[in-house]
């Protein structure tokens, strides 16, 4: 008897084809999401160890400056001020490392980072602070000179020490607390915003993360006939008025003046610039703090859009300031929408093209302060190491 081969039917090797295709797919899924989750962790412990010698160095250099701070305090403050740019570009070395990286539009801040300024920020997560902490690196003395305005959970946090050494303000939100709240910051900037010679004042008058937001936003919009919002929320005006009234130079017809030219130490200028700021991401998706320290998202570009404002030309009193604000926030909202339609911000009012330039950080620079952090840690184990010994 001869036995004859025959070949398999066509559809058995389809399918064999298939499960083989299927299996190599998922094995090469499989090894990305390994690398991602191995990188992941990298990035983590890294960052836990720059953490755990950056923060302690910092405190205890400016414990041991205290001397100093009764001697000549403008020079202490100076030397907290070098060493708080420092930490937050660390911060801004973990986005810039995994490739996050800034896009700037609008106006030229540069030109004004030398003089007092107020910030507003649209504010969409927690990235937004990581995001202008790496933006305004390259700004001058903005950073070593700035105060923040933050959620009281981020005194919790593990930057809430060095923010609250600093003089940075945690705000707690809900009516409940609005009142006091305003009453407390009031007090806070005549008490440390001037004697730490700080320069700009950085709020998100919106009051919290767009997606919390936008749905109560919306209803009370809709209530009092206001516009109709979607890439922002409608911003609340009780620490904008308050900034304006205790750091703006003296009132002209219920706007604020034009400061005083001839400045003095003991006659502080005054706010002069307004400064409106508009962040965007692609698509819409947001980047919070857990992107930058894990990473996994692919290389990013983030967009911030840069409007001046003079000083003289916002109001104080309450009804022309929340007209004032509201306009800021829809004018955000038609630039955010542009953007997300088209990809770029429009173009400024009588240019027919947006001119846009990518924010830089220098590699070698944020090696020497990281190289700096981790030398300082080893520097300040040794020491206490040695002073447990000499009296334990």
């Amino acid at each position: 008897m001869i036995l004859t081969a025959f070949p398999p039917p066509p559809q058995t090797i389809q399918a064999g084809s298939h499960r083989g295709y299927r299996m190599a797919q998922l094995f090469e899924e499989a090894r990305k999401l390994g690398w991602i989750l191995l990188k992941s962790l990298m990035r983590f412990v890294f960052m836990f160890i720059n953490n755990c010698v950056a923060i302690p160095s910092y405190c205890l250099y400016l414990l041991l400056l205290q001397p100093l701070r009764i001697m000549d305090s403008r020079t202490f403050w100076h030397i907290e001020g070098v060493m708080f740019k420092w930490m937050l570009a660390m911060v801004s070395s973990w986005g810039w490392v995994a490739g996050y990286t800034v896009m700037e539009w609008g106006d030229d801040v540069k030109p004004i980072s030398e003089e007092e300024a107020m910030v507003i920020v649209n504010h969409q997560a927690t990235g937004d602070v990581c995001t202008l902490m790496m933006c305004l690196q390259d700004k001058g003395t903005v950073v070593r000179k700035m105060m923040w305005l933050m959620d009281h959970v981020f005194k919790y946090t593990n930057f809430g020490l060095v923010s609250l050494i600093h003089g940075d303000f945690f705000i707690r939100q809900g009516k409940a607390h609005r009142d006091k709240q305003l009453i407390f910051l009031k007090d806070h900037l005549d008490k440390f915003y001037h004697s730490r010679d700080r320069k700009w004042i950085v709020l998100f008058p919106e009051g919290g993360f767009l997606r919390k937001r936008r749905e109560t936003s919306q209803s009370f919009a809709k209530k009092n006939s206001l516009p109709h919002l979607t890439h922002v929320t409608l911003p609340r005006l009780g620490a904008t008025q308050v900034i304006l009234k205790t750091l703006g130079p003296q009132q002209e017809n219920g706007s604020l003046g034009v400061g005083d030219t001839d400045q003095t130490v003991n006659k502080p200028r005054g706010l002069q610039w307004v400064v409106d700021v508009t962040i965007a991401y692609p698509n819409a998706r947001p980047m919070d703090i857990q992107t930058w320290i894990f990473g996994y998202r692919p290389p990013t570009v983030t967009h911030v859009h840069y409007r001046i404002y003079p000083i003289k030309d916002v109001p104080v009193e309450t009804e022309p300031l929340t007209d004032w604000l509201y306009q800021r926030f829809v004018e955000k909202e038609d630039l955010l929408a542009h953007f997300y339609e088209t990809g770029a911000f429009p173009p400024p009012k009588g240019q027919k093209q947006a001119v846009s330039k990518e924010m830089t950080l220098d590699p070698v620079w944020l090696c020497v302060i990281q190289s700096l952090a981790f030398a300082s840690g080893y520097m300040w184990y040794s020491v206490l190491q040695y002073l447990y010994c000499c009296f334990f």
